[in-house]
């Protein structure tokens, strides 16, 4: 299999979503011109604000959502593939969903993920987190086709914490792990990056780990470090602490390959449980 070009964009959402959008269109247009044929976005690129009402109207059905709008657009027209980290997407319920899109160069939605695991979290600097308070969470796990055949299996942000989630995209055929996130500045330095070296070894998975960076409102910073991280947990590339691009050409073959050098969970699970 060819080797992959692909690139992490890393941004600061604020509560102006067409501030936010006209950010990270350079950076897209940066990543293509520099040929990548897989895009990724952080989660909430588009819009991070602590109120839930301001949320709950900004939210719009996917259909219908300026930000998923303008990405179905930039990847028609230049000819990549996309994945809008996260969007609020307004549901026929009424509520809402952390919802990630994989679009292809044709600008159609080829998968969705509705984030499950709900960051619902009390931190030890008295920082106090309900995303269940905004969204549904979502009930299954995603693994798409995306280009030339690459397997990626999609999570967002929390998600992160808990392997077993990675584990079943992997045993489904992932190749690729999507984790966009706005990681906190609290729990970053000490989780990030361990957390996504751990999920690649233990799949044997090449991991995209797009972020949020910076102040995006008051009380509220993001980690940044963005990373790109291989099969064995080698860290790729990274980025610091202020938006830009992140590219690698990723070997696919490497994952086959990993994987029958060390067996783990997603080609060999000896154990049965029982009470």
């Amino acid at each position: 299999m060819p080797s992959l070009s692909v690139a992490c964009v890393q941004s600061t959402a604020t509560s102006d979503p067409q501030r936010n959008l006209a950010a990270v269109t350079p950076l897209i247009r940066q990543a293509a011109a520099g040929g990548a044929k897989l895009i990724c976005l952080p989660e909430a690129f588009d819009y991070l604000n602590p109120s839930f009402s301001a949320l709950s109207d900004y939210a719009l059905p996917e259909v219908e959502h300026p930000a998923l709008t303008l990405l179905s657009h930039l990847a028609q027209e230049l000819s990549v593939w996309l994945l809008a980290g996260s969007v609020s997407v307004k549901l026929a319920d009424g509520r809402m969903a952390n919802r990630s899109a994989l679009i292809g160069p044709d600008g159609a939605i080829n998968a969705r993920y509705d984030k499950i695991h709900l960051f619902d979290v009390d931190l030890p600097d008295g920082s106090r987190f309900r995303e269940s308070d905004f969204y549904r969470p979502g009930d299954r796990a995603v693994v798409a086709d995306g280009p030339d055949g690459a397997r990626i299996g999609m999570a967002i942000c929390y998600d992160v914490r808990f392997p077993h989630l990675h584990r079943a995209l992997a045993q489904t055929g992932a190749q690729i792990l999507t984790v966009p996130a706005a990681f906190s500045s609290m729990t970053g330095p000490l989780h990030w990056e361990v957390l996504l070296r751990a999920r690649a070894i233990e799949t044997g998975c090449f991991v995209l780990a797009p972020a949020q960076c910076g102040d995006n409102y008051p009380g509220r910073r993001s980690h940044g470090q963005s990373l790109i991280i291989d099969p064995w947990g080698r860290v790729l590339g990274r980025l610091g602490d202020e938006p830009g691009v992140l590219s690698a050409s990723l070997d696919l073959d490497q994952v086959a390959a990993f994987r029958a050098a060390i067996p783990s969970p997603v080609t060999n699970n000896p154990f049965r449980v029982g009470a």
